[in-house]
Parts: structure tokens; C-alpha cells; sequence
């Protein structure tokens, strides 16, 4: 096929030549392997055609589908390493596909024959687009067909220099030396004299908002074509004085005069020229640079925060604030600049917000130069206070109270990997504020939240306060609220239990605390807390973590104070009969076992105290007794569970039980007679004053428990 394609492109009539270029497009289109199998001969015959300027002023309509055609050839072209590894990958998945001889490079040097046509095409190309310049200023508006070839010329040049620019000089083994400087030479004598002495295209903006649109995307094209041929040779002052002035003026918006279509119109074009501003401020000094970067501050705060020019922005400032190695660092540390490297550090909080979890993939880009601004800010004072003030914007990131309500924000909804750069990003604020943590935790405290975020979350910032970024008043109070806020919820139709998340939370929170210092100092400072907060009537699972937190920082014998005693005396016994009432007995043998170990759970810190504080089991016991004469209900926590008389007895002697099966407690209790029997003579009392009044049922199930309390009182 590409015979007869090669016979048509040579032939005699103008029309069956373009028509050859047109059906060779479709087959590159389709399969790309077959320009490099016939480069040579191909940009040789684009180059035949273009010299024959006689036909395409007059029918430009045909060659703009050949130009078309050489631009989407010259897009096959790698303009890296990687590009080359990539194809030869594709072409090898092709290969094992469909059984294809390797007809593709396979090698960087199988480019080599490539080298000298592109230079020849290069010049020939210049001249077409100056043929064009004189037709296109004549017109009052630039006509489809001529803006369309002239926008392939450039495309083609531009593809063809960044090829040169971009692989050339890390082959010069292959090509040499002279080459390459044969190359340098010619084009930029070439584009110096006949195509960047032509920029700016249309300069007096005579022509209507639409054509300056398209003199706009000419003039882009050309500048990057300028600013490629910089990374050889540094360009006259003049000359660069005009690309200069082109970028600041397209940065600030002052070239696209069309208000209803401008700014997306402009937005998509400046993306092309953002990537050469990192090197420009690097290279350039004084007022040039602080022209430059103030143009790309005002486009990076004015573009939409989902455009892609906003993510383009970011990347820029990525390579100017985090440079590689390679890189020059004069402007990182360029105290001039110092206030607009602020100024984008304090649109970062503001963006992701504005994000919300709608665009994940522009708040990756935020998070990840958010981070890695954290990583370096150490090494600047300013740039290290700038980012730790950076919470106080980010607080709405996670959550924010309205009203008495806490609205979550997008981070609960974000992606994981968008997430973890989130969490991984707090660990370096140098002193993290109360006011965020607060956020944070409340954010911690959302149903929707992954619990393996939740456990990422107390991680790092345990890290951080051990590395002396969090308080110790703010680290405590930020576990307390998640212990004394979490709510459990059980297995029902809409949600499953979150109650194992919870008890890995508490055993994390346990070990964060243990690892904090001196155990009996920590105790010292959550005593009081941990206290306050189970006197505050929390639900069952809070109470048991906090009894849980308590118990594993307290020895044997207990540290408890005297008015701590008093106070876990006043409460446990309403906590224990509610763990026994709020536990559904079961009579199945396997069901019961379940309801056993789901009540040991929860008595097992109350066992811990009594086991190291005497006292405190004594006056439990004590308090039990006479709540058998009272004729009231107790409640220990906002469930407010009013049970009856005889559910209320029965709960009590099941927790005597409980007790007495465990083996520590049962020999505490043989020391405690006087107490049990107190118990004992009660239900006696409370049998005997009041079994005449009280319903069979209800005298049935107190006898039940005097019999079931002979177990404890034949042994103590």
C-alpha cells in the first residue's frame, strides 16, 4: 500500500500529491509505526511540496490537510527517554498481538536518520509561514483556511524544535558534536531572521476580538518555540525584551479582548507557557523576574480552581518552590520574591476548600505541593511560620461547627491516596493549634470516615507530638473527645456495628498514652479528666474506655486520690447493673457464653479497681446494698434505663456472680462479709415488707435472686 501512496505523493497533478498526504494520515492515524518505517522518504516529500508555493495561497483548503497530516507525524516524534521507551513497549505489545515484525525503532539511534531532514523541513516551513504573514495582515479577518495552515506550520516547527531541543543533545554520541552544533546554528539563524522577527503577530490589534484569538494561539506557538531554542543559547536582550513583554501581557490578560469567551479561551492557551516561567525566574534578575512572577501570581489567583490551568499552575510552583536538584535555587531563596511565594502558600488552604471532593484529582496536586512545602519549609524561617499558619485556613478541610452542629468537610469524602497526603502533611506543622485539632477530631468523629483514616490520623499526629509539635494538654484532649464523643452504634438493617473500629481505637489510644513518658505523671495529669468526663453520664461503650484508659495507666496498689475513690463509688454501681441490664440474657448455652464474655468486657476495669483499691469495692458493695431499699431507679448514663424492682435486684445479684466466678475478686469478697450480708439481710427486708404488695411474677424472680445469691454468701 505505501507504494502506491509513495507513487501518488511524487505524481505530476498538485491535487493527487495532497490527496496521497491526505489518505497517508489515515494510515499513520491507525497505525503509527509506519511513519518511522518511511520517515525519510515522507519529510523529504512534505518538504518537495511545501517548496512549491505556486498552488497553496491560491487552494489552501488541500494543504491544510497535508500540514494536518505532518503535524500528527510529528507528534510520533519522542521528545524524551521515556517518550522512546513507551512506543518501544507499544510497539511490542503490538508485535505479540498481532504477530508484526519489528518495522518500529527500537533503539534511540534508529532516530538518527530523522536528524537532518527535520533541519531542511525546519527551514522550508519558515519559509511557507512567511508567504502566509503578508496575505494574513491584508485580510480584515483572518480566514479559517489560512489560519488553519498557518497554525500547522508553527505546530510542525514547534514539534520539530522540541524533538532537536529535547533529544538531540542526550544522543550527541550518536549524531556528534558538529552535528548538533550545525543544528543549533542553522535554526536559530533560520527563526531568528525570518520568524521570530515577525512576533508579535497583529501587535496593533486592529483586527476584531476573534481574530486577535487567533493571532493569540500564533504568538503562543511562537514564543515557545523562542524560549525551546533559550535552553542552547541565551537570545539578544531585544529580542527577548519582546517575549518577555508577550508572556506578562498574556499572563495578565491583556491580549484577548472577547469578555464572553476570553478568559476559558486564554486559560487553555497559557498552559503552554507556564512551563518555561520556572526557569525564566531563575535565569532572569531584578525587575523582569519580579514582573514575570507577579503576572503568574494574578493568573494562578484568577483562573478557575478546577481548570486545568489552576492545576498547571501548581506545577509551576512546584518546580519553583520544591526544585530538583538539577535546578538553580536562586529564586527559592530570592528574599525579593519572598511575598509572593507566600502569597500561592496561602491559596493552597483556600483552594482545596473550594475543590471540595468534586475534582480529586486537582486536590491531589494541592496536597502533594502542600506536603512537600511542609518537608522544606524547615530550612526557611518564613516559609516554616507561613505554613504552620496554613491550619487556620484548613480547619474547614475536615470540619466546622455551625450553629451547634458540626458540618464535615470534603476530606471526609475525599479519595484515600488524597487522604493520606492530607494526614501525612500535619505532621509538619511545627506546633499544631488547638483550634485545628478540635477540627480534626470532630472530623475523626464522622460515621462516614474509614477507620483505617481514623487510625492513620492518631498516628501521625502521635509522631508529631513526639517530636514536640503538639502540646501535651492539646494531645490529651484530642483523645479524650474521641473516646468520650465516638458513638457505637449496634448492628441494625442500615449500618453495621462500628464497636470493634471503637475497641482498636481505645487499645490505640491506650498505647499512644503509655508511650507518652512517666506513666504515674500521665496519671496524674487524666486522673482528674478521666474522671470528670465518666461522672458526665457517657454511654455504656465511652464509660468502659475511659474505665478502660484508666486502669491500664493505674498500679497496683491503686493511685487513685480519696476524692476519686468517692466519686467511682457514687457511679460504678449504676454503671454495672446497666452492663448487665443492657446485655440481653440469653438461655441458649452457646448465646449465653457470648452474653458472659460481652459482660466481662465491660466489668473487667471495674474488677481492676476493686482488685487494687479495697475501699472502693467496700463502699460499691455498700451502696448496692441499700439501693435494695430504695425505692427509686439508678441510672449511671444517658440511656436513663428505669428498670423495675425486681429487674434492678436481679442485675445486682447477676453482677455478685460475676464477680464471685472471677478468681481474684472471689477471694477479695471472702474479706467483704460484712458488705455481702448488708446485701443479703436487704432482699431479705425487701422480701418480707414487701411480698404482699408485689405481683407473683415480681415475687418470683426476688426469690430467684436470693437463691442465685447463695453461691456468693455460702462462700464468703
Amino acid at each position: 500500500m505505501m507504494a502506491y501512496i509513495f507513487n501518488a505523493m511524487t505524481h505530476l497533478a498538485i491535487d493527487i500529491r495532497l490527496m496521497a498526504f491526505k489518505f497517508f494520515d489515515l494510515v499513520v492515524q491507525y497505525y503509527p509505526p509506519s511513519f518511522f518505517n518511511y520517515a525519510e522518504k515522507i519529510l523529504q516529500n512534505f518538504e518537495d511540496i511545501l517548496r512549491n508555493n505556486q498552488f497553496y495561497l491560491q487552494d489552501k483548503g488541500k494543504l491544510r490537510n497535508a500540514l494536518a497530516c505532518l503535524v500528527n507525524c510529528l507528534l510520533l516524534l519522542p521528545c524524551n527517554k521515556r517518550d522512546v521507551e513507551s512506543n518501544e513497549e507499544k510497539a511490542a505489545e503490538k508485535r505479540i498481538l498481532h504477530g508484526y515484525e519489528p518495522d518500529s525503532p527500537s533503539k534511540s539511534a534508529g532516530f538518527s536518520f530523522i536528524f537532518h531532514k527535520l533541519r531542511d523541513l525546519v527551514a522550508v516551513l519558515v519559509n511557507c509561514f512567511q508567504d502566509f504573514v503578508p496575505l494574513a495582515h491584508s485580510l480584515p479577518v483572518l480566514d479559517s483556511q489560512s489560519y488553519d495552515c498557518m497554525l500547522s506550520i508553527v505546530q510542525s516547527i514547534d514539534l520539530a524544535v522540541m524533538f532537536y531541543v529535547r533529544w538531540i543533545p542526550k544522543s550527541a554520541s550518536l549524531y556528534g558534536v558538529a552535528d548538533a552544533a550545525i543544528w543549533d546554528q542553522t535554526l536559530s539563524s533560520v527563526l531568528i531572521k525570518k520568524l521570530f522577527i515577525v512576533f508579535p503577530l497583529n501587535s496593533t490589534h486592529h483586527l476584531s476580538a476573534k481574530g486577535d484569538d487567533k493571532y493569540f494561539v500564533l504568538n503562543i506557538l511562537i514564543t515557545k518555540i523562542f524560549f525551546h531554542l533559550t535552553e542552547f543559547s541565551w537570545p539578544p536582550s531585544d529580542l527577548l525584551e519582546k517575549y518577555l513583554a508577550f508572556i506578562e501581557d498574556a499572563l495578565l490578560g491583556k491580549i484577548c479582548r472577547d469578555m464572553r469567551t476570553g478568559k476559558p479561551f486564554q486559560e487553555r492557551n497559557l498552559i503552554s507557557l507556564l512551563s518555561f516561567i520556572p526557569k525564566l525566574v531563575s535565569q532572569l534578575a531584578g525587575d523582569w523576574r519580579s514582573r514575570l512572577v507577579q503576572a503568574f501570581t494574578k493568573t494562578f489567583k484568577d483562573c478557575n480552581p478546577e481548570s486545568s490551568l489552576k492545576l498547571a499552575c501548581l506545577s509551576t510552583i512546584q518546580k519553583m518552590l520544591v526544585p530538583e536538584e538539577e535546578v538553580p535555587l536562586q529564586f527559592a531563596s530570592d528574599p525579593t520574591t519572598l511575598d509572593y511565594q507566600i502569597a500561592w502558600m496561602r491559596e493552597l488552604p483556600k483552594l482545596l476548600v473550594a475543590l471540595g471532593d468534586k475534582h480529586p484529582s486537582s486536590s491531589q496536586a494541592v496536597l502533594r505541593l502542600q506536603l512537600q512545602l511542609g518537608q522544606r519549609s524547615s530550612s526557611s524561617s518564613s516559609l516554616e511560620w507561613e505554613y504552620n499558619q496554613m491550619q487556620f485556613a484548613l480547619g474547614d478541610l475536615y470540619s466546622t461547627c455551625q450553629g451547634g452542629h458540626t458540618c464535615y468537610g470534603p476530606f471526609v469524602r475525599l479519595p484515600r491516596d488524597c487522604q493520606e497526603l492530607a494526614v501525612c502533611c500535619l505532621y509538619y506543622f511545627s506546633c499544631l493549634e488547638s483550634i485545628f485539632l478540635k477540627s480534626i477530631a470532630s472530623c475523626c468523629l464522622c460515621d462516614d470516615l474509614d477507620p483505617s483514616v481514623l487510625f492513620r490520623i492518631i498516628e501521625v499526629l502521635h509522631s508529631a507530638f513526639q517530636v514536640g509539635r503538639v502540646q501535651i494538654t492539646d494531645h490529651i484532649s484530642f483523645f479524650i473527645t474521641l473516646l468520650s464523643h465516638f458513638r457505637v452504634f449496634p448492628e441494625s438493617d442500615v449500618k453495621i456495628s462500628n464497636l470493634g473500629t471503637f475497641k482498636s481505637m481505645t487499645s490505640a489510644i491506650d498505647s499512644c498514652l503509655s508511650q507518652m513518658g512517666d506513666k504515674p505523671l500521665v496519671f496524674q495529669i487524666l486522673e482528674n479528666i478521666i474522671i470528670e468526663q465518666i461522672s458526665s453520664k457517657l454511654p455504656l461503650d465511652n464509660t468502659c474506655a475511659m474505665l478502660r484508659i484508666l486502669v491500664s495507666l493505674d498500679t497496683k496498689p491503686t493511685r487513685l486520690s480519696e476524692p476519686s475513690i468517692i466519686t467511682l463509688s457514687n457511679f460504678l454501681p449504676g454503671y454495672l447493673i446497666d452492663v448487665v441490664l443492657c446485655i440481653p440474657e440469653n438461655h441458649d448455652k452457646a448465646m449465653k457464653s457470648t452474653q458472659i464474655c460481652s459482660c466481662r468486657f465491660y466489668l473487667l476495669p471495674c474488677f481492676f479497681l476493686f482488685d487494687r483499691s479495697h475501699k472502693l469495692l467496700s463502699l460499691v458493695l455498700t451502696l448496692m446494698g441499700s439501693l435494695i431499699k430504695s425505692s427509686y431507679s439508678l441510672h449511671s448514663g444517658p440511656t436513663q434505663y428505669t428498670a423495675e424492682r425486681a429487674s434492678r435486684v436481679d442485675a445486682m445479684v447477676s453482677v455478685l456472680l460475676l464477680m464471685h466466678k472471677d478468681v481474684k475478686l472471689r477471694k477479695i469478697l471472702s474479706s467483704s462479709k460484712t458488705e455481702i450480708n448488708y446485701f443479703s439481710q436487704n432482699l431479705y427486708h425487701l422480701q418480707a415488707s414487701k411480698g404482699k404488695n408485689m405481683k407473683l411474677e415480681e415475687r418470683h424472680r426476688i426469690q430467684c435472686a436470693l437463691d442465685r445469691l447463695k453461691v456468693v454468701t455460702s462462700t464468703s
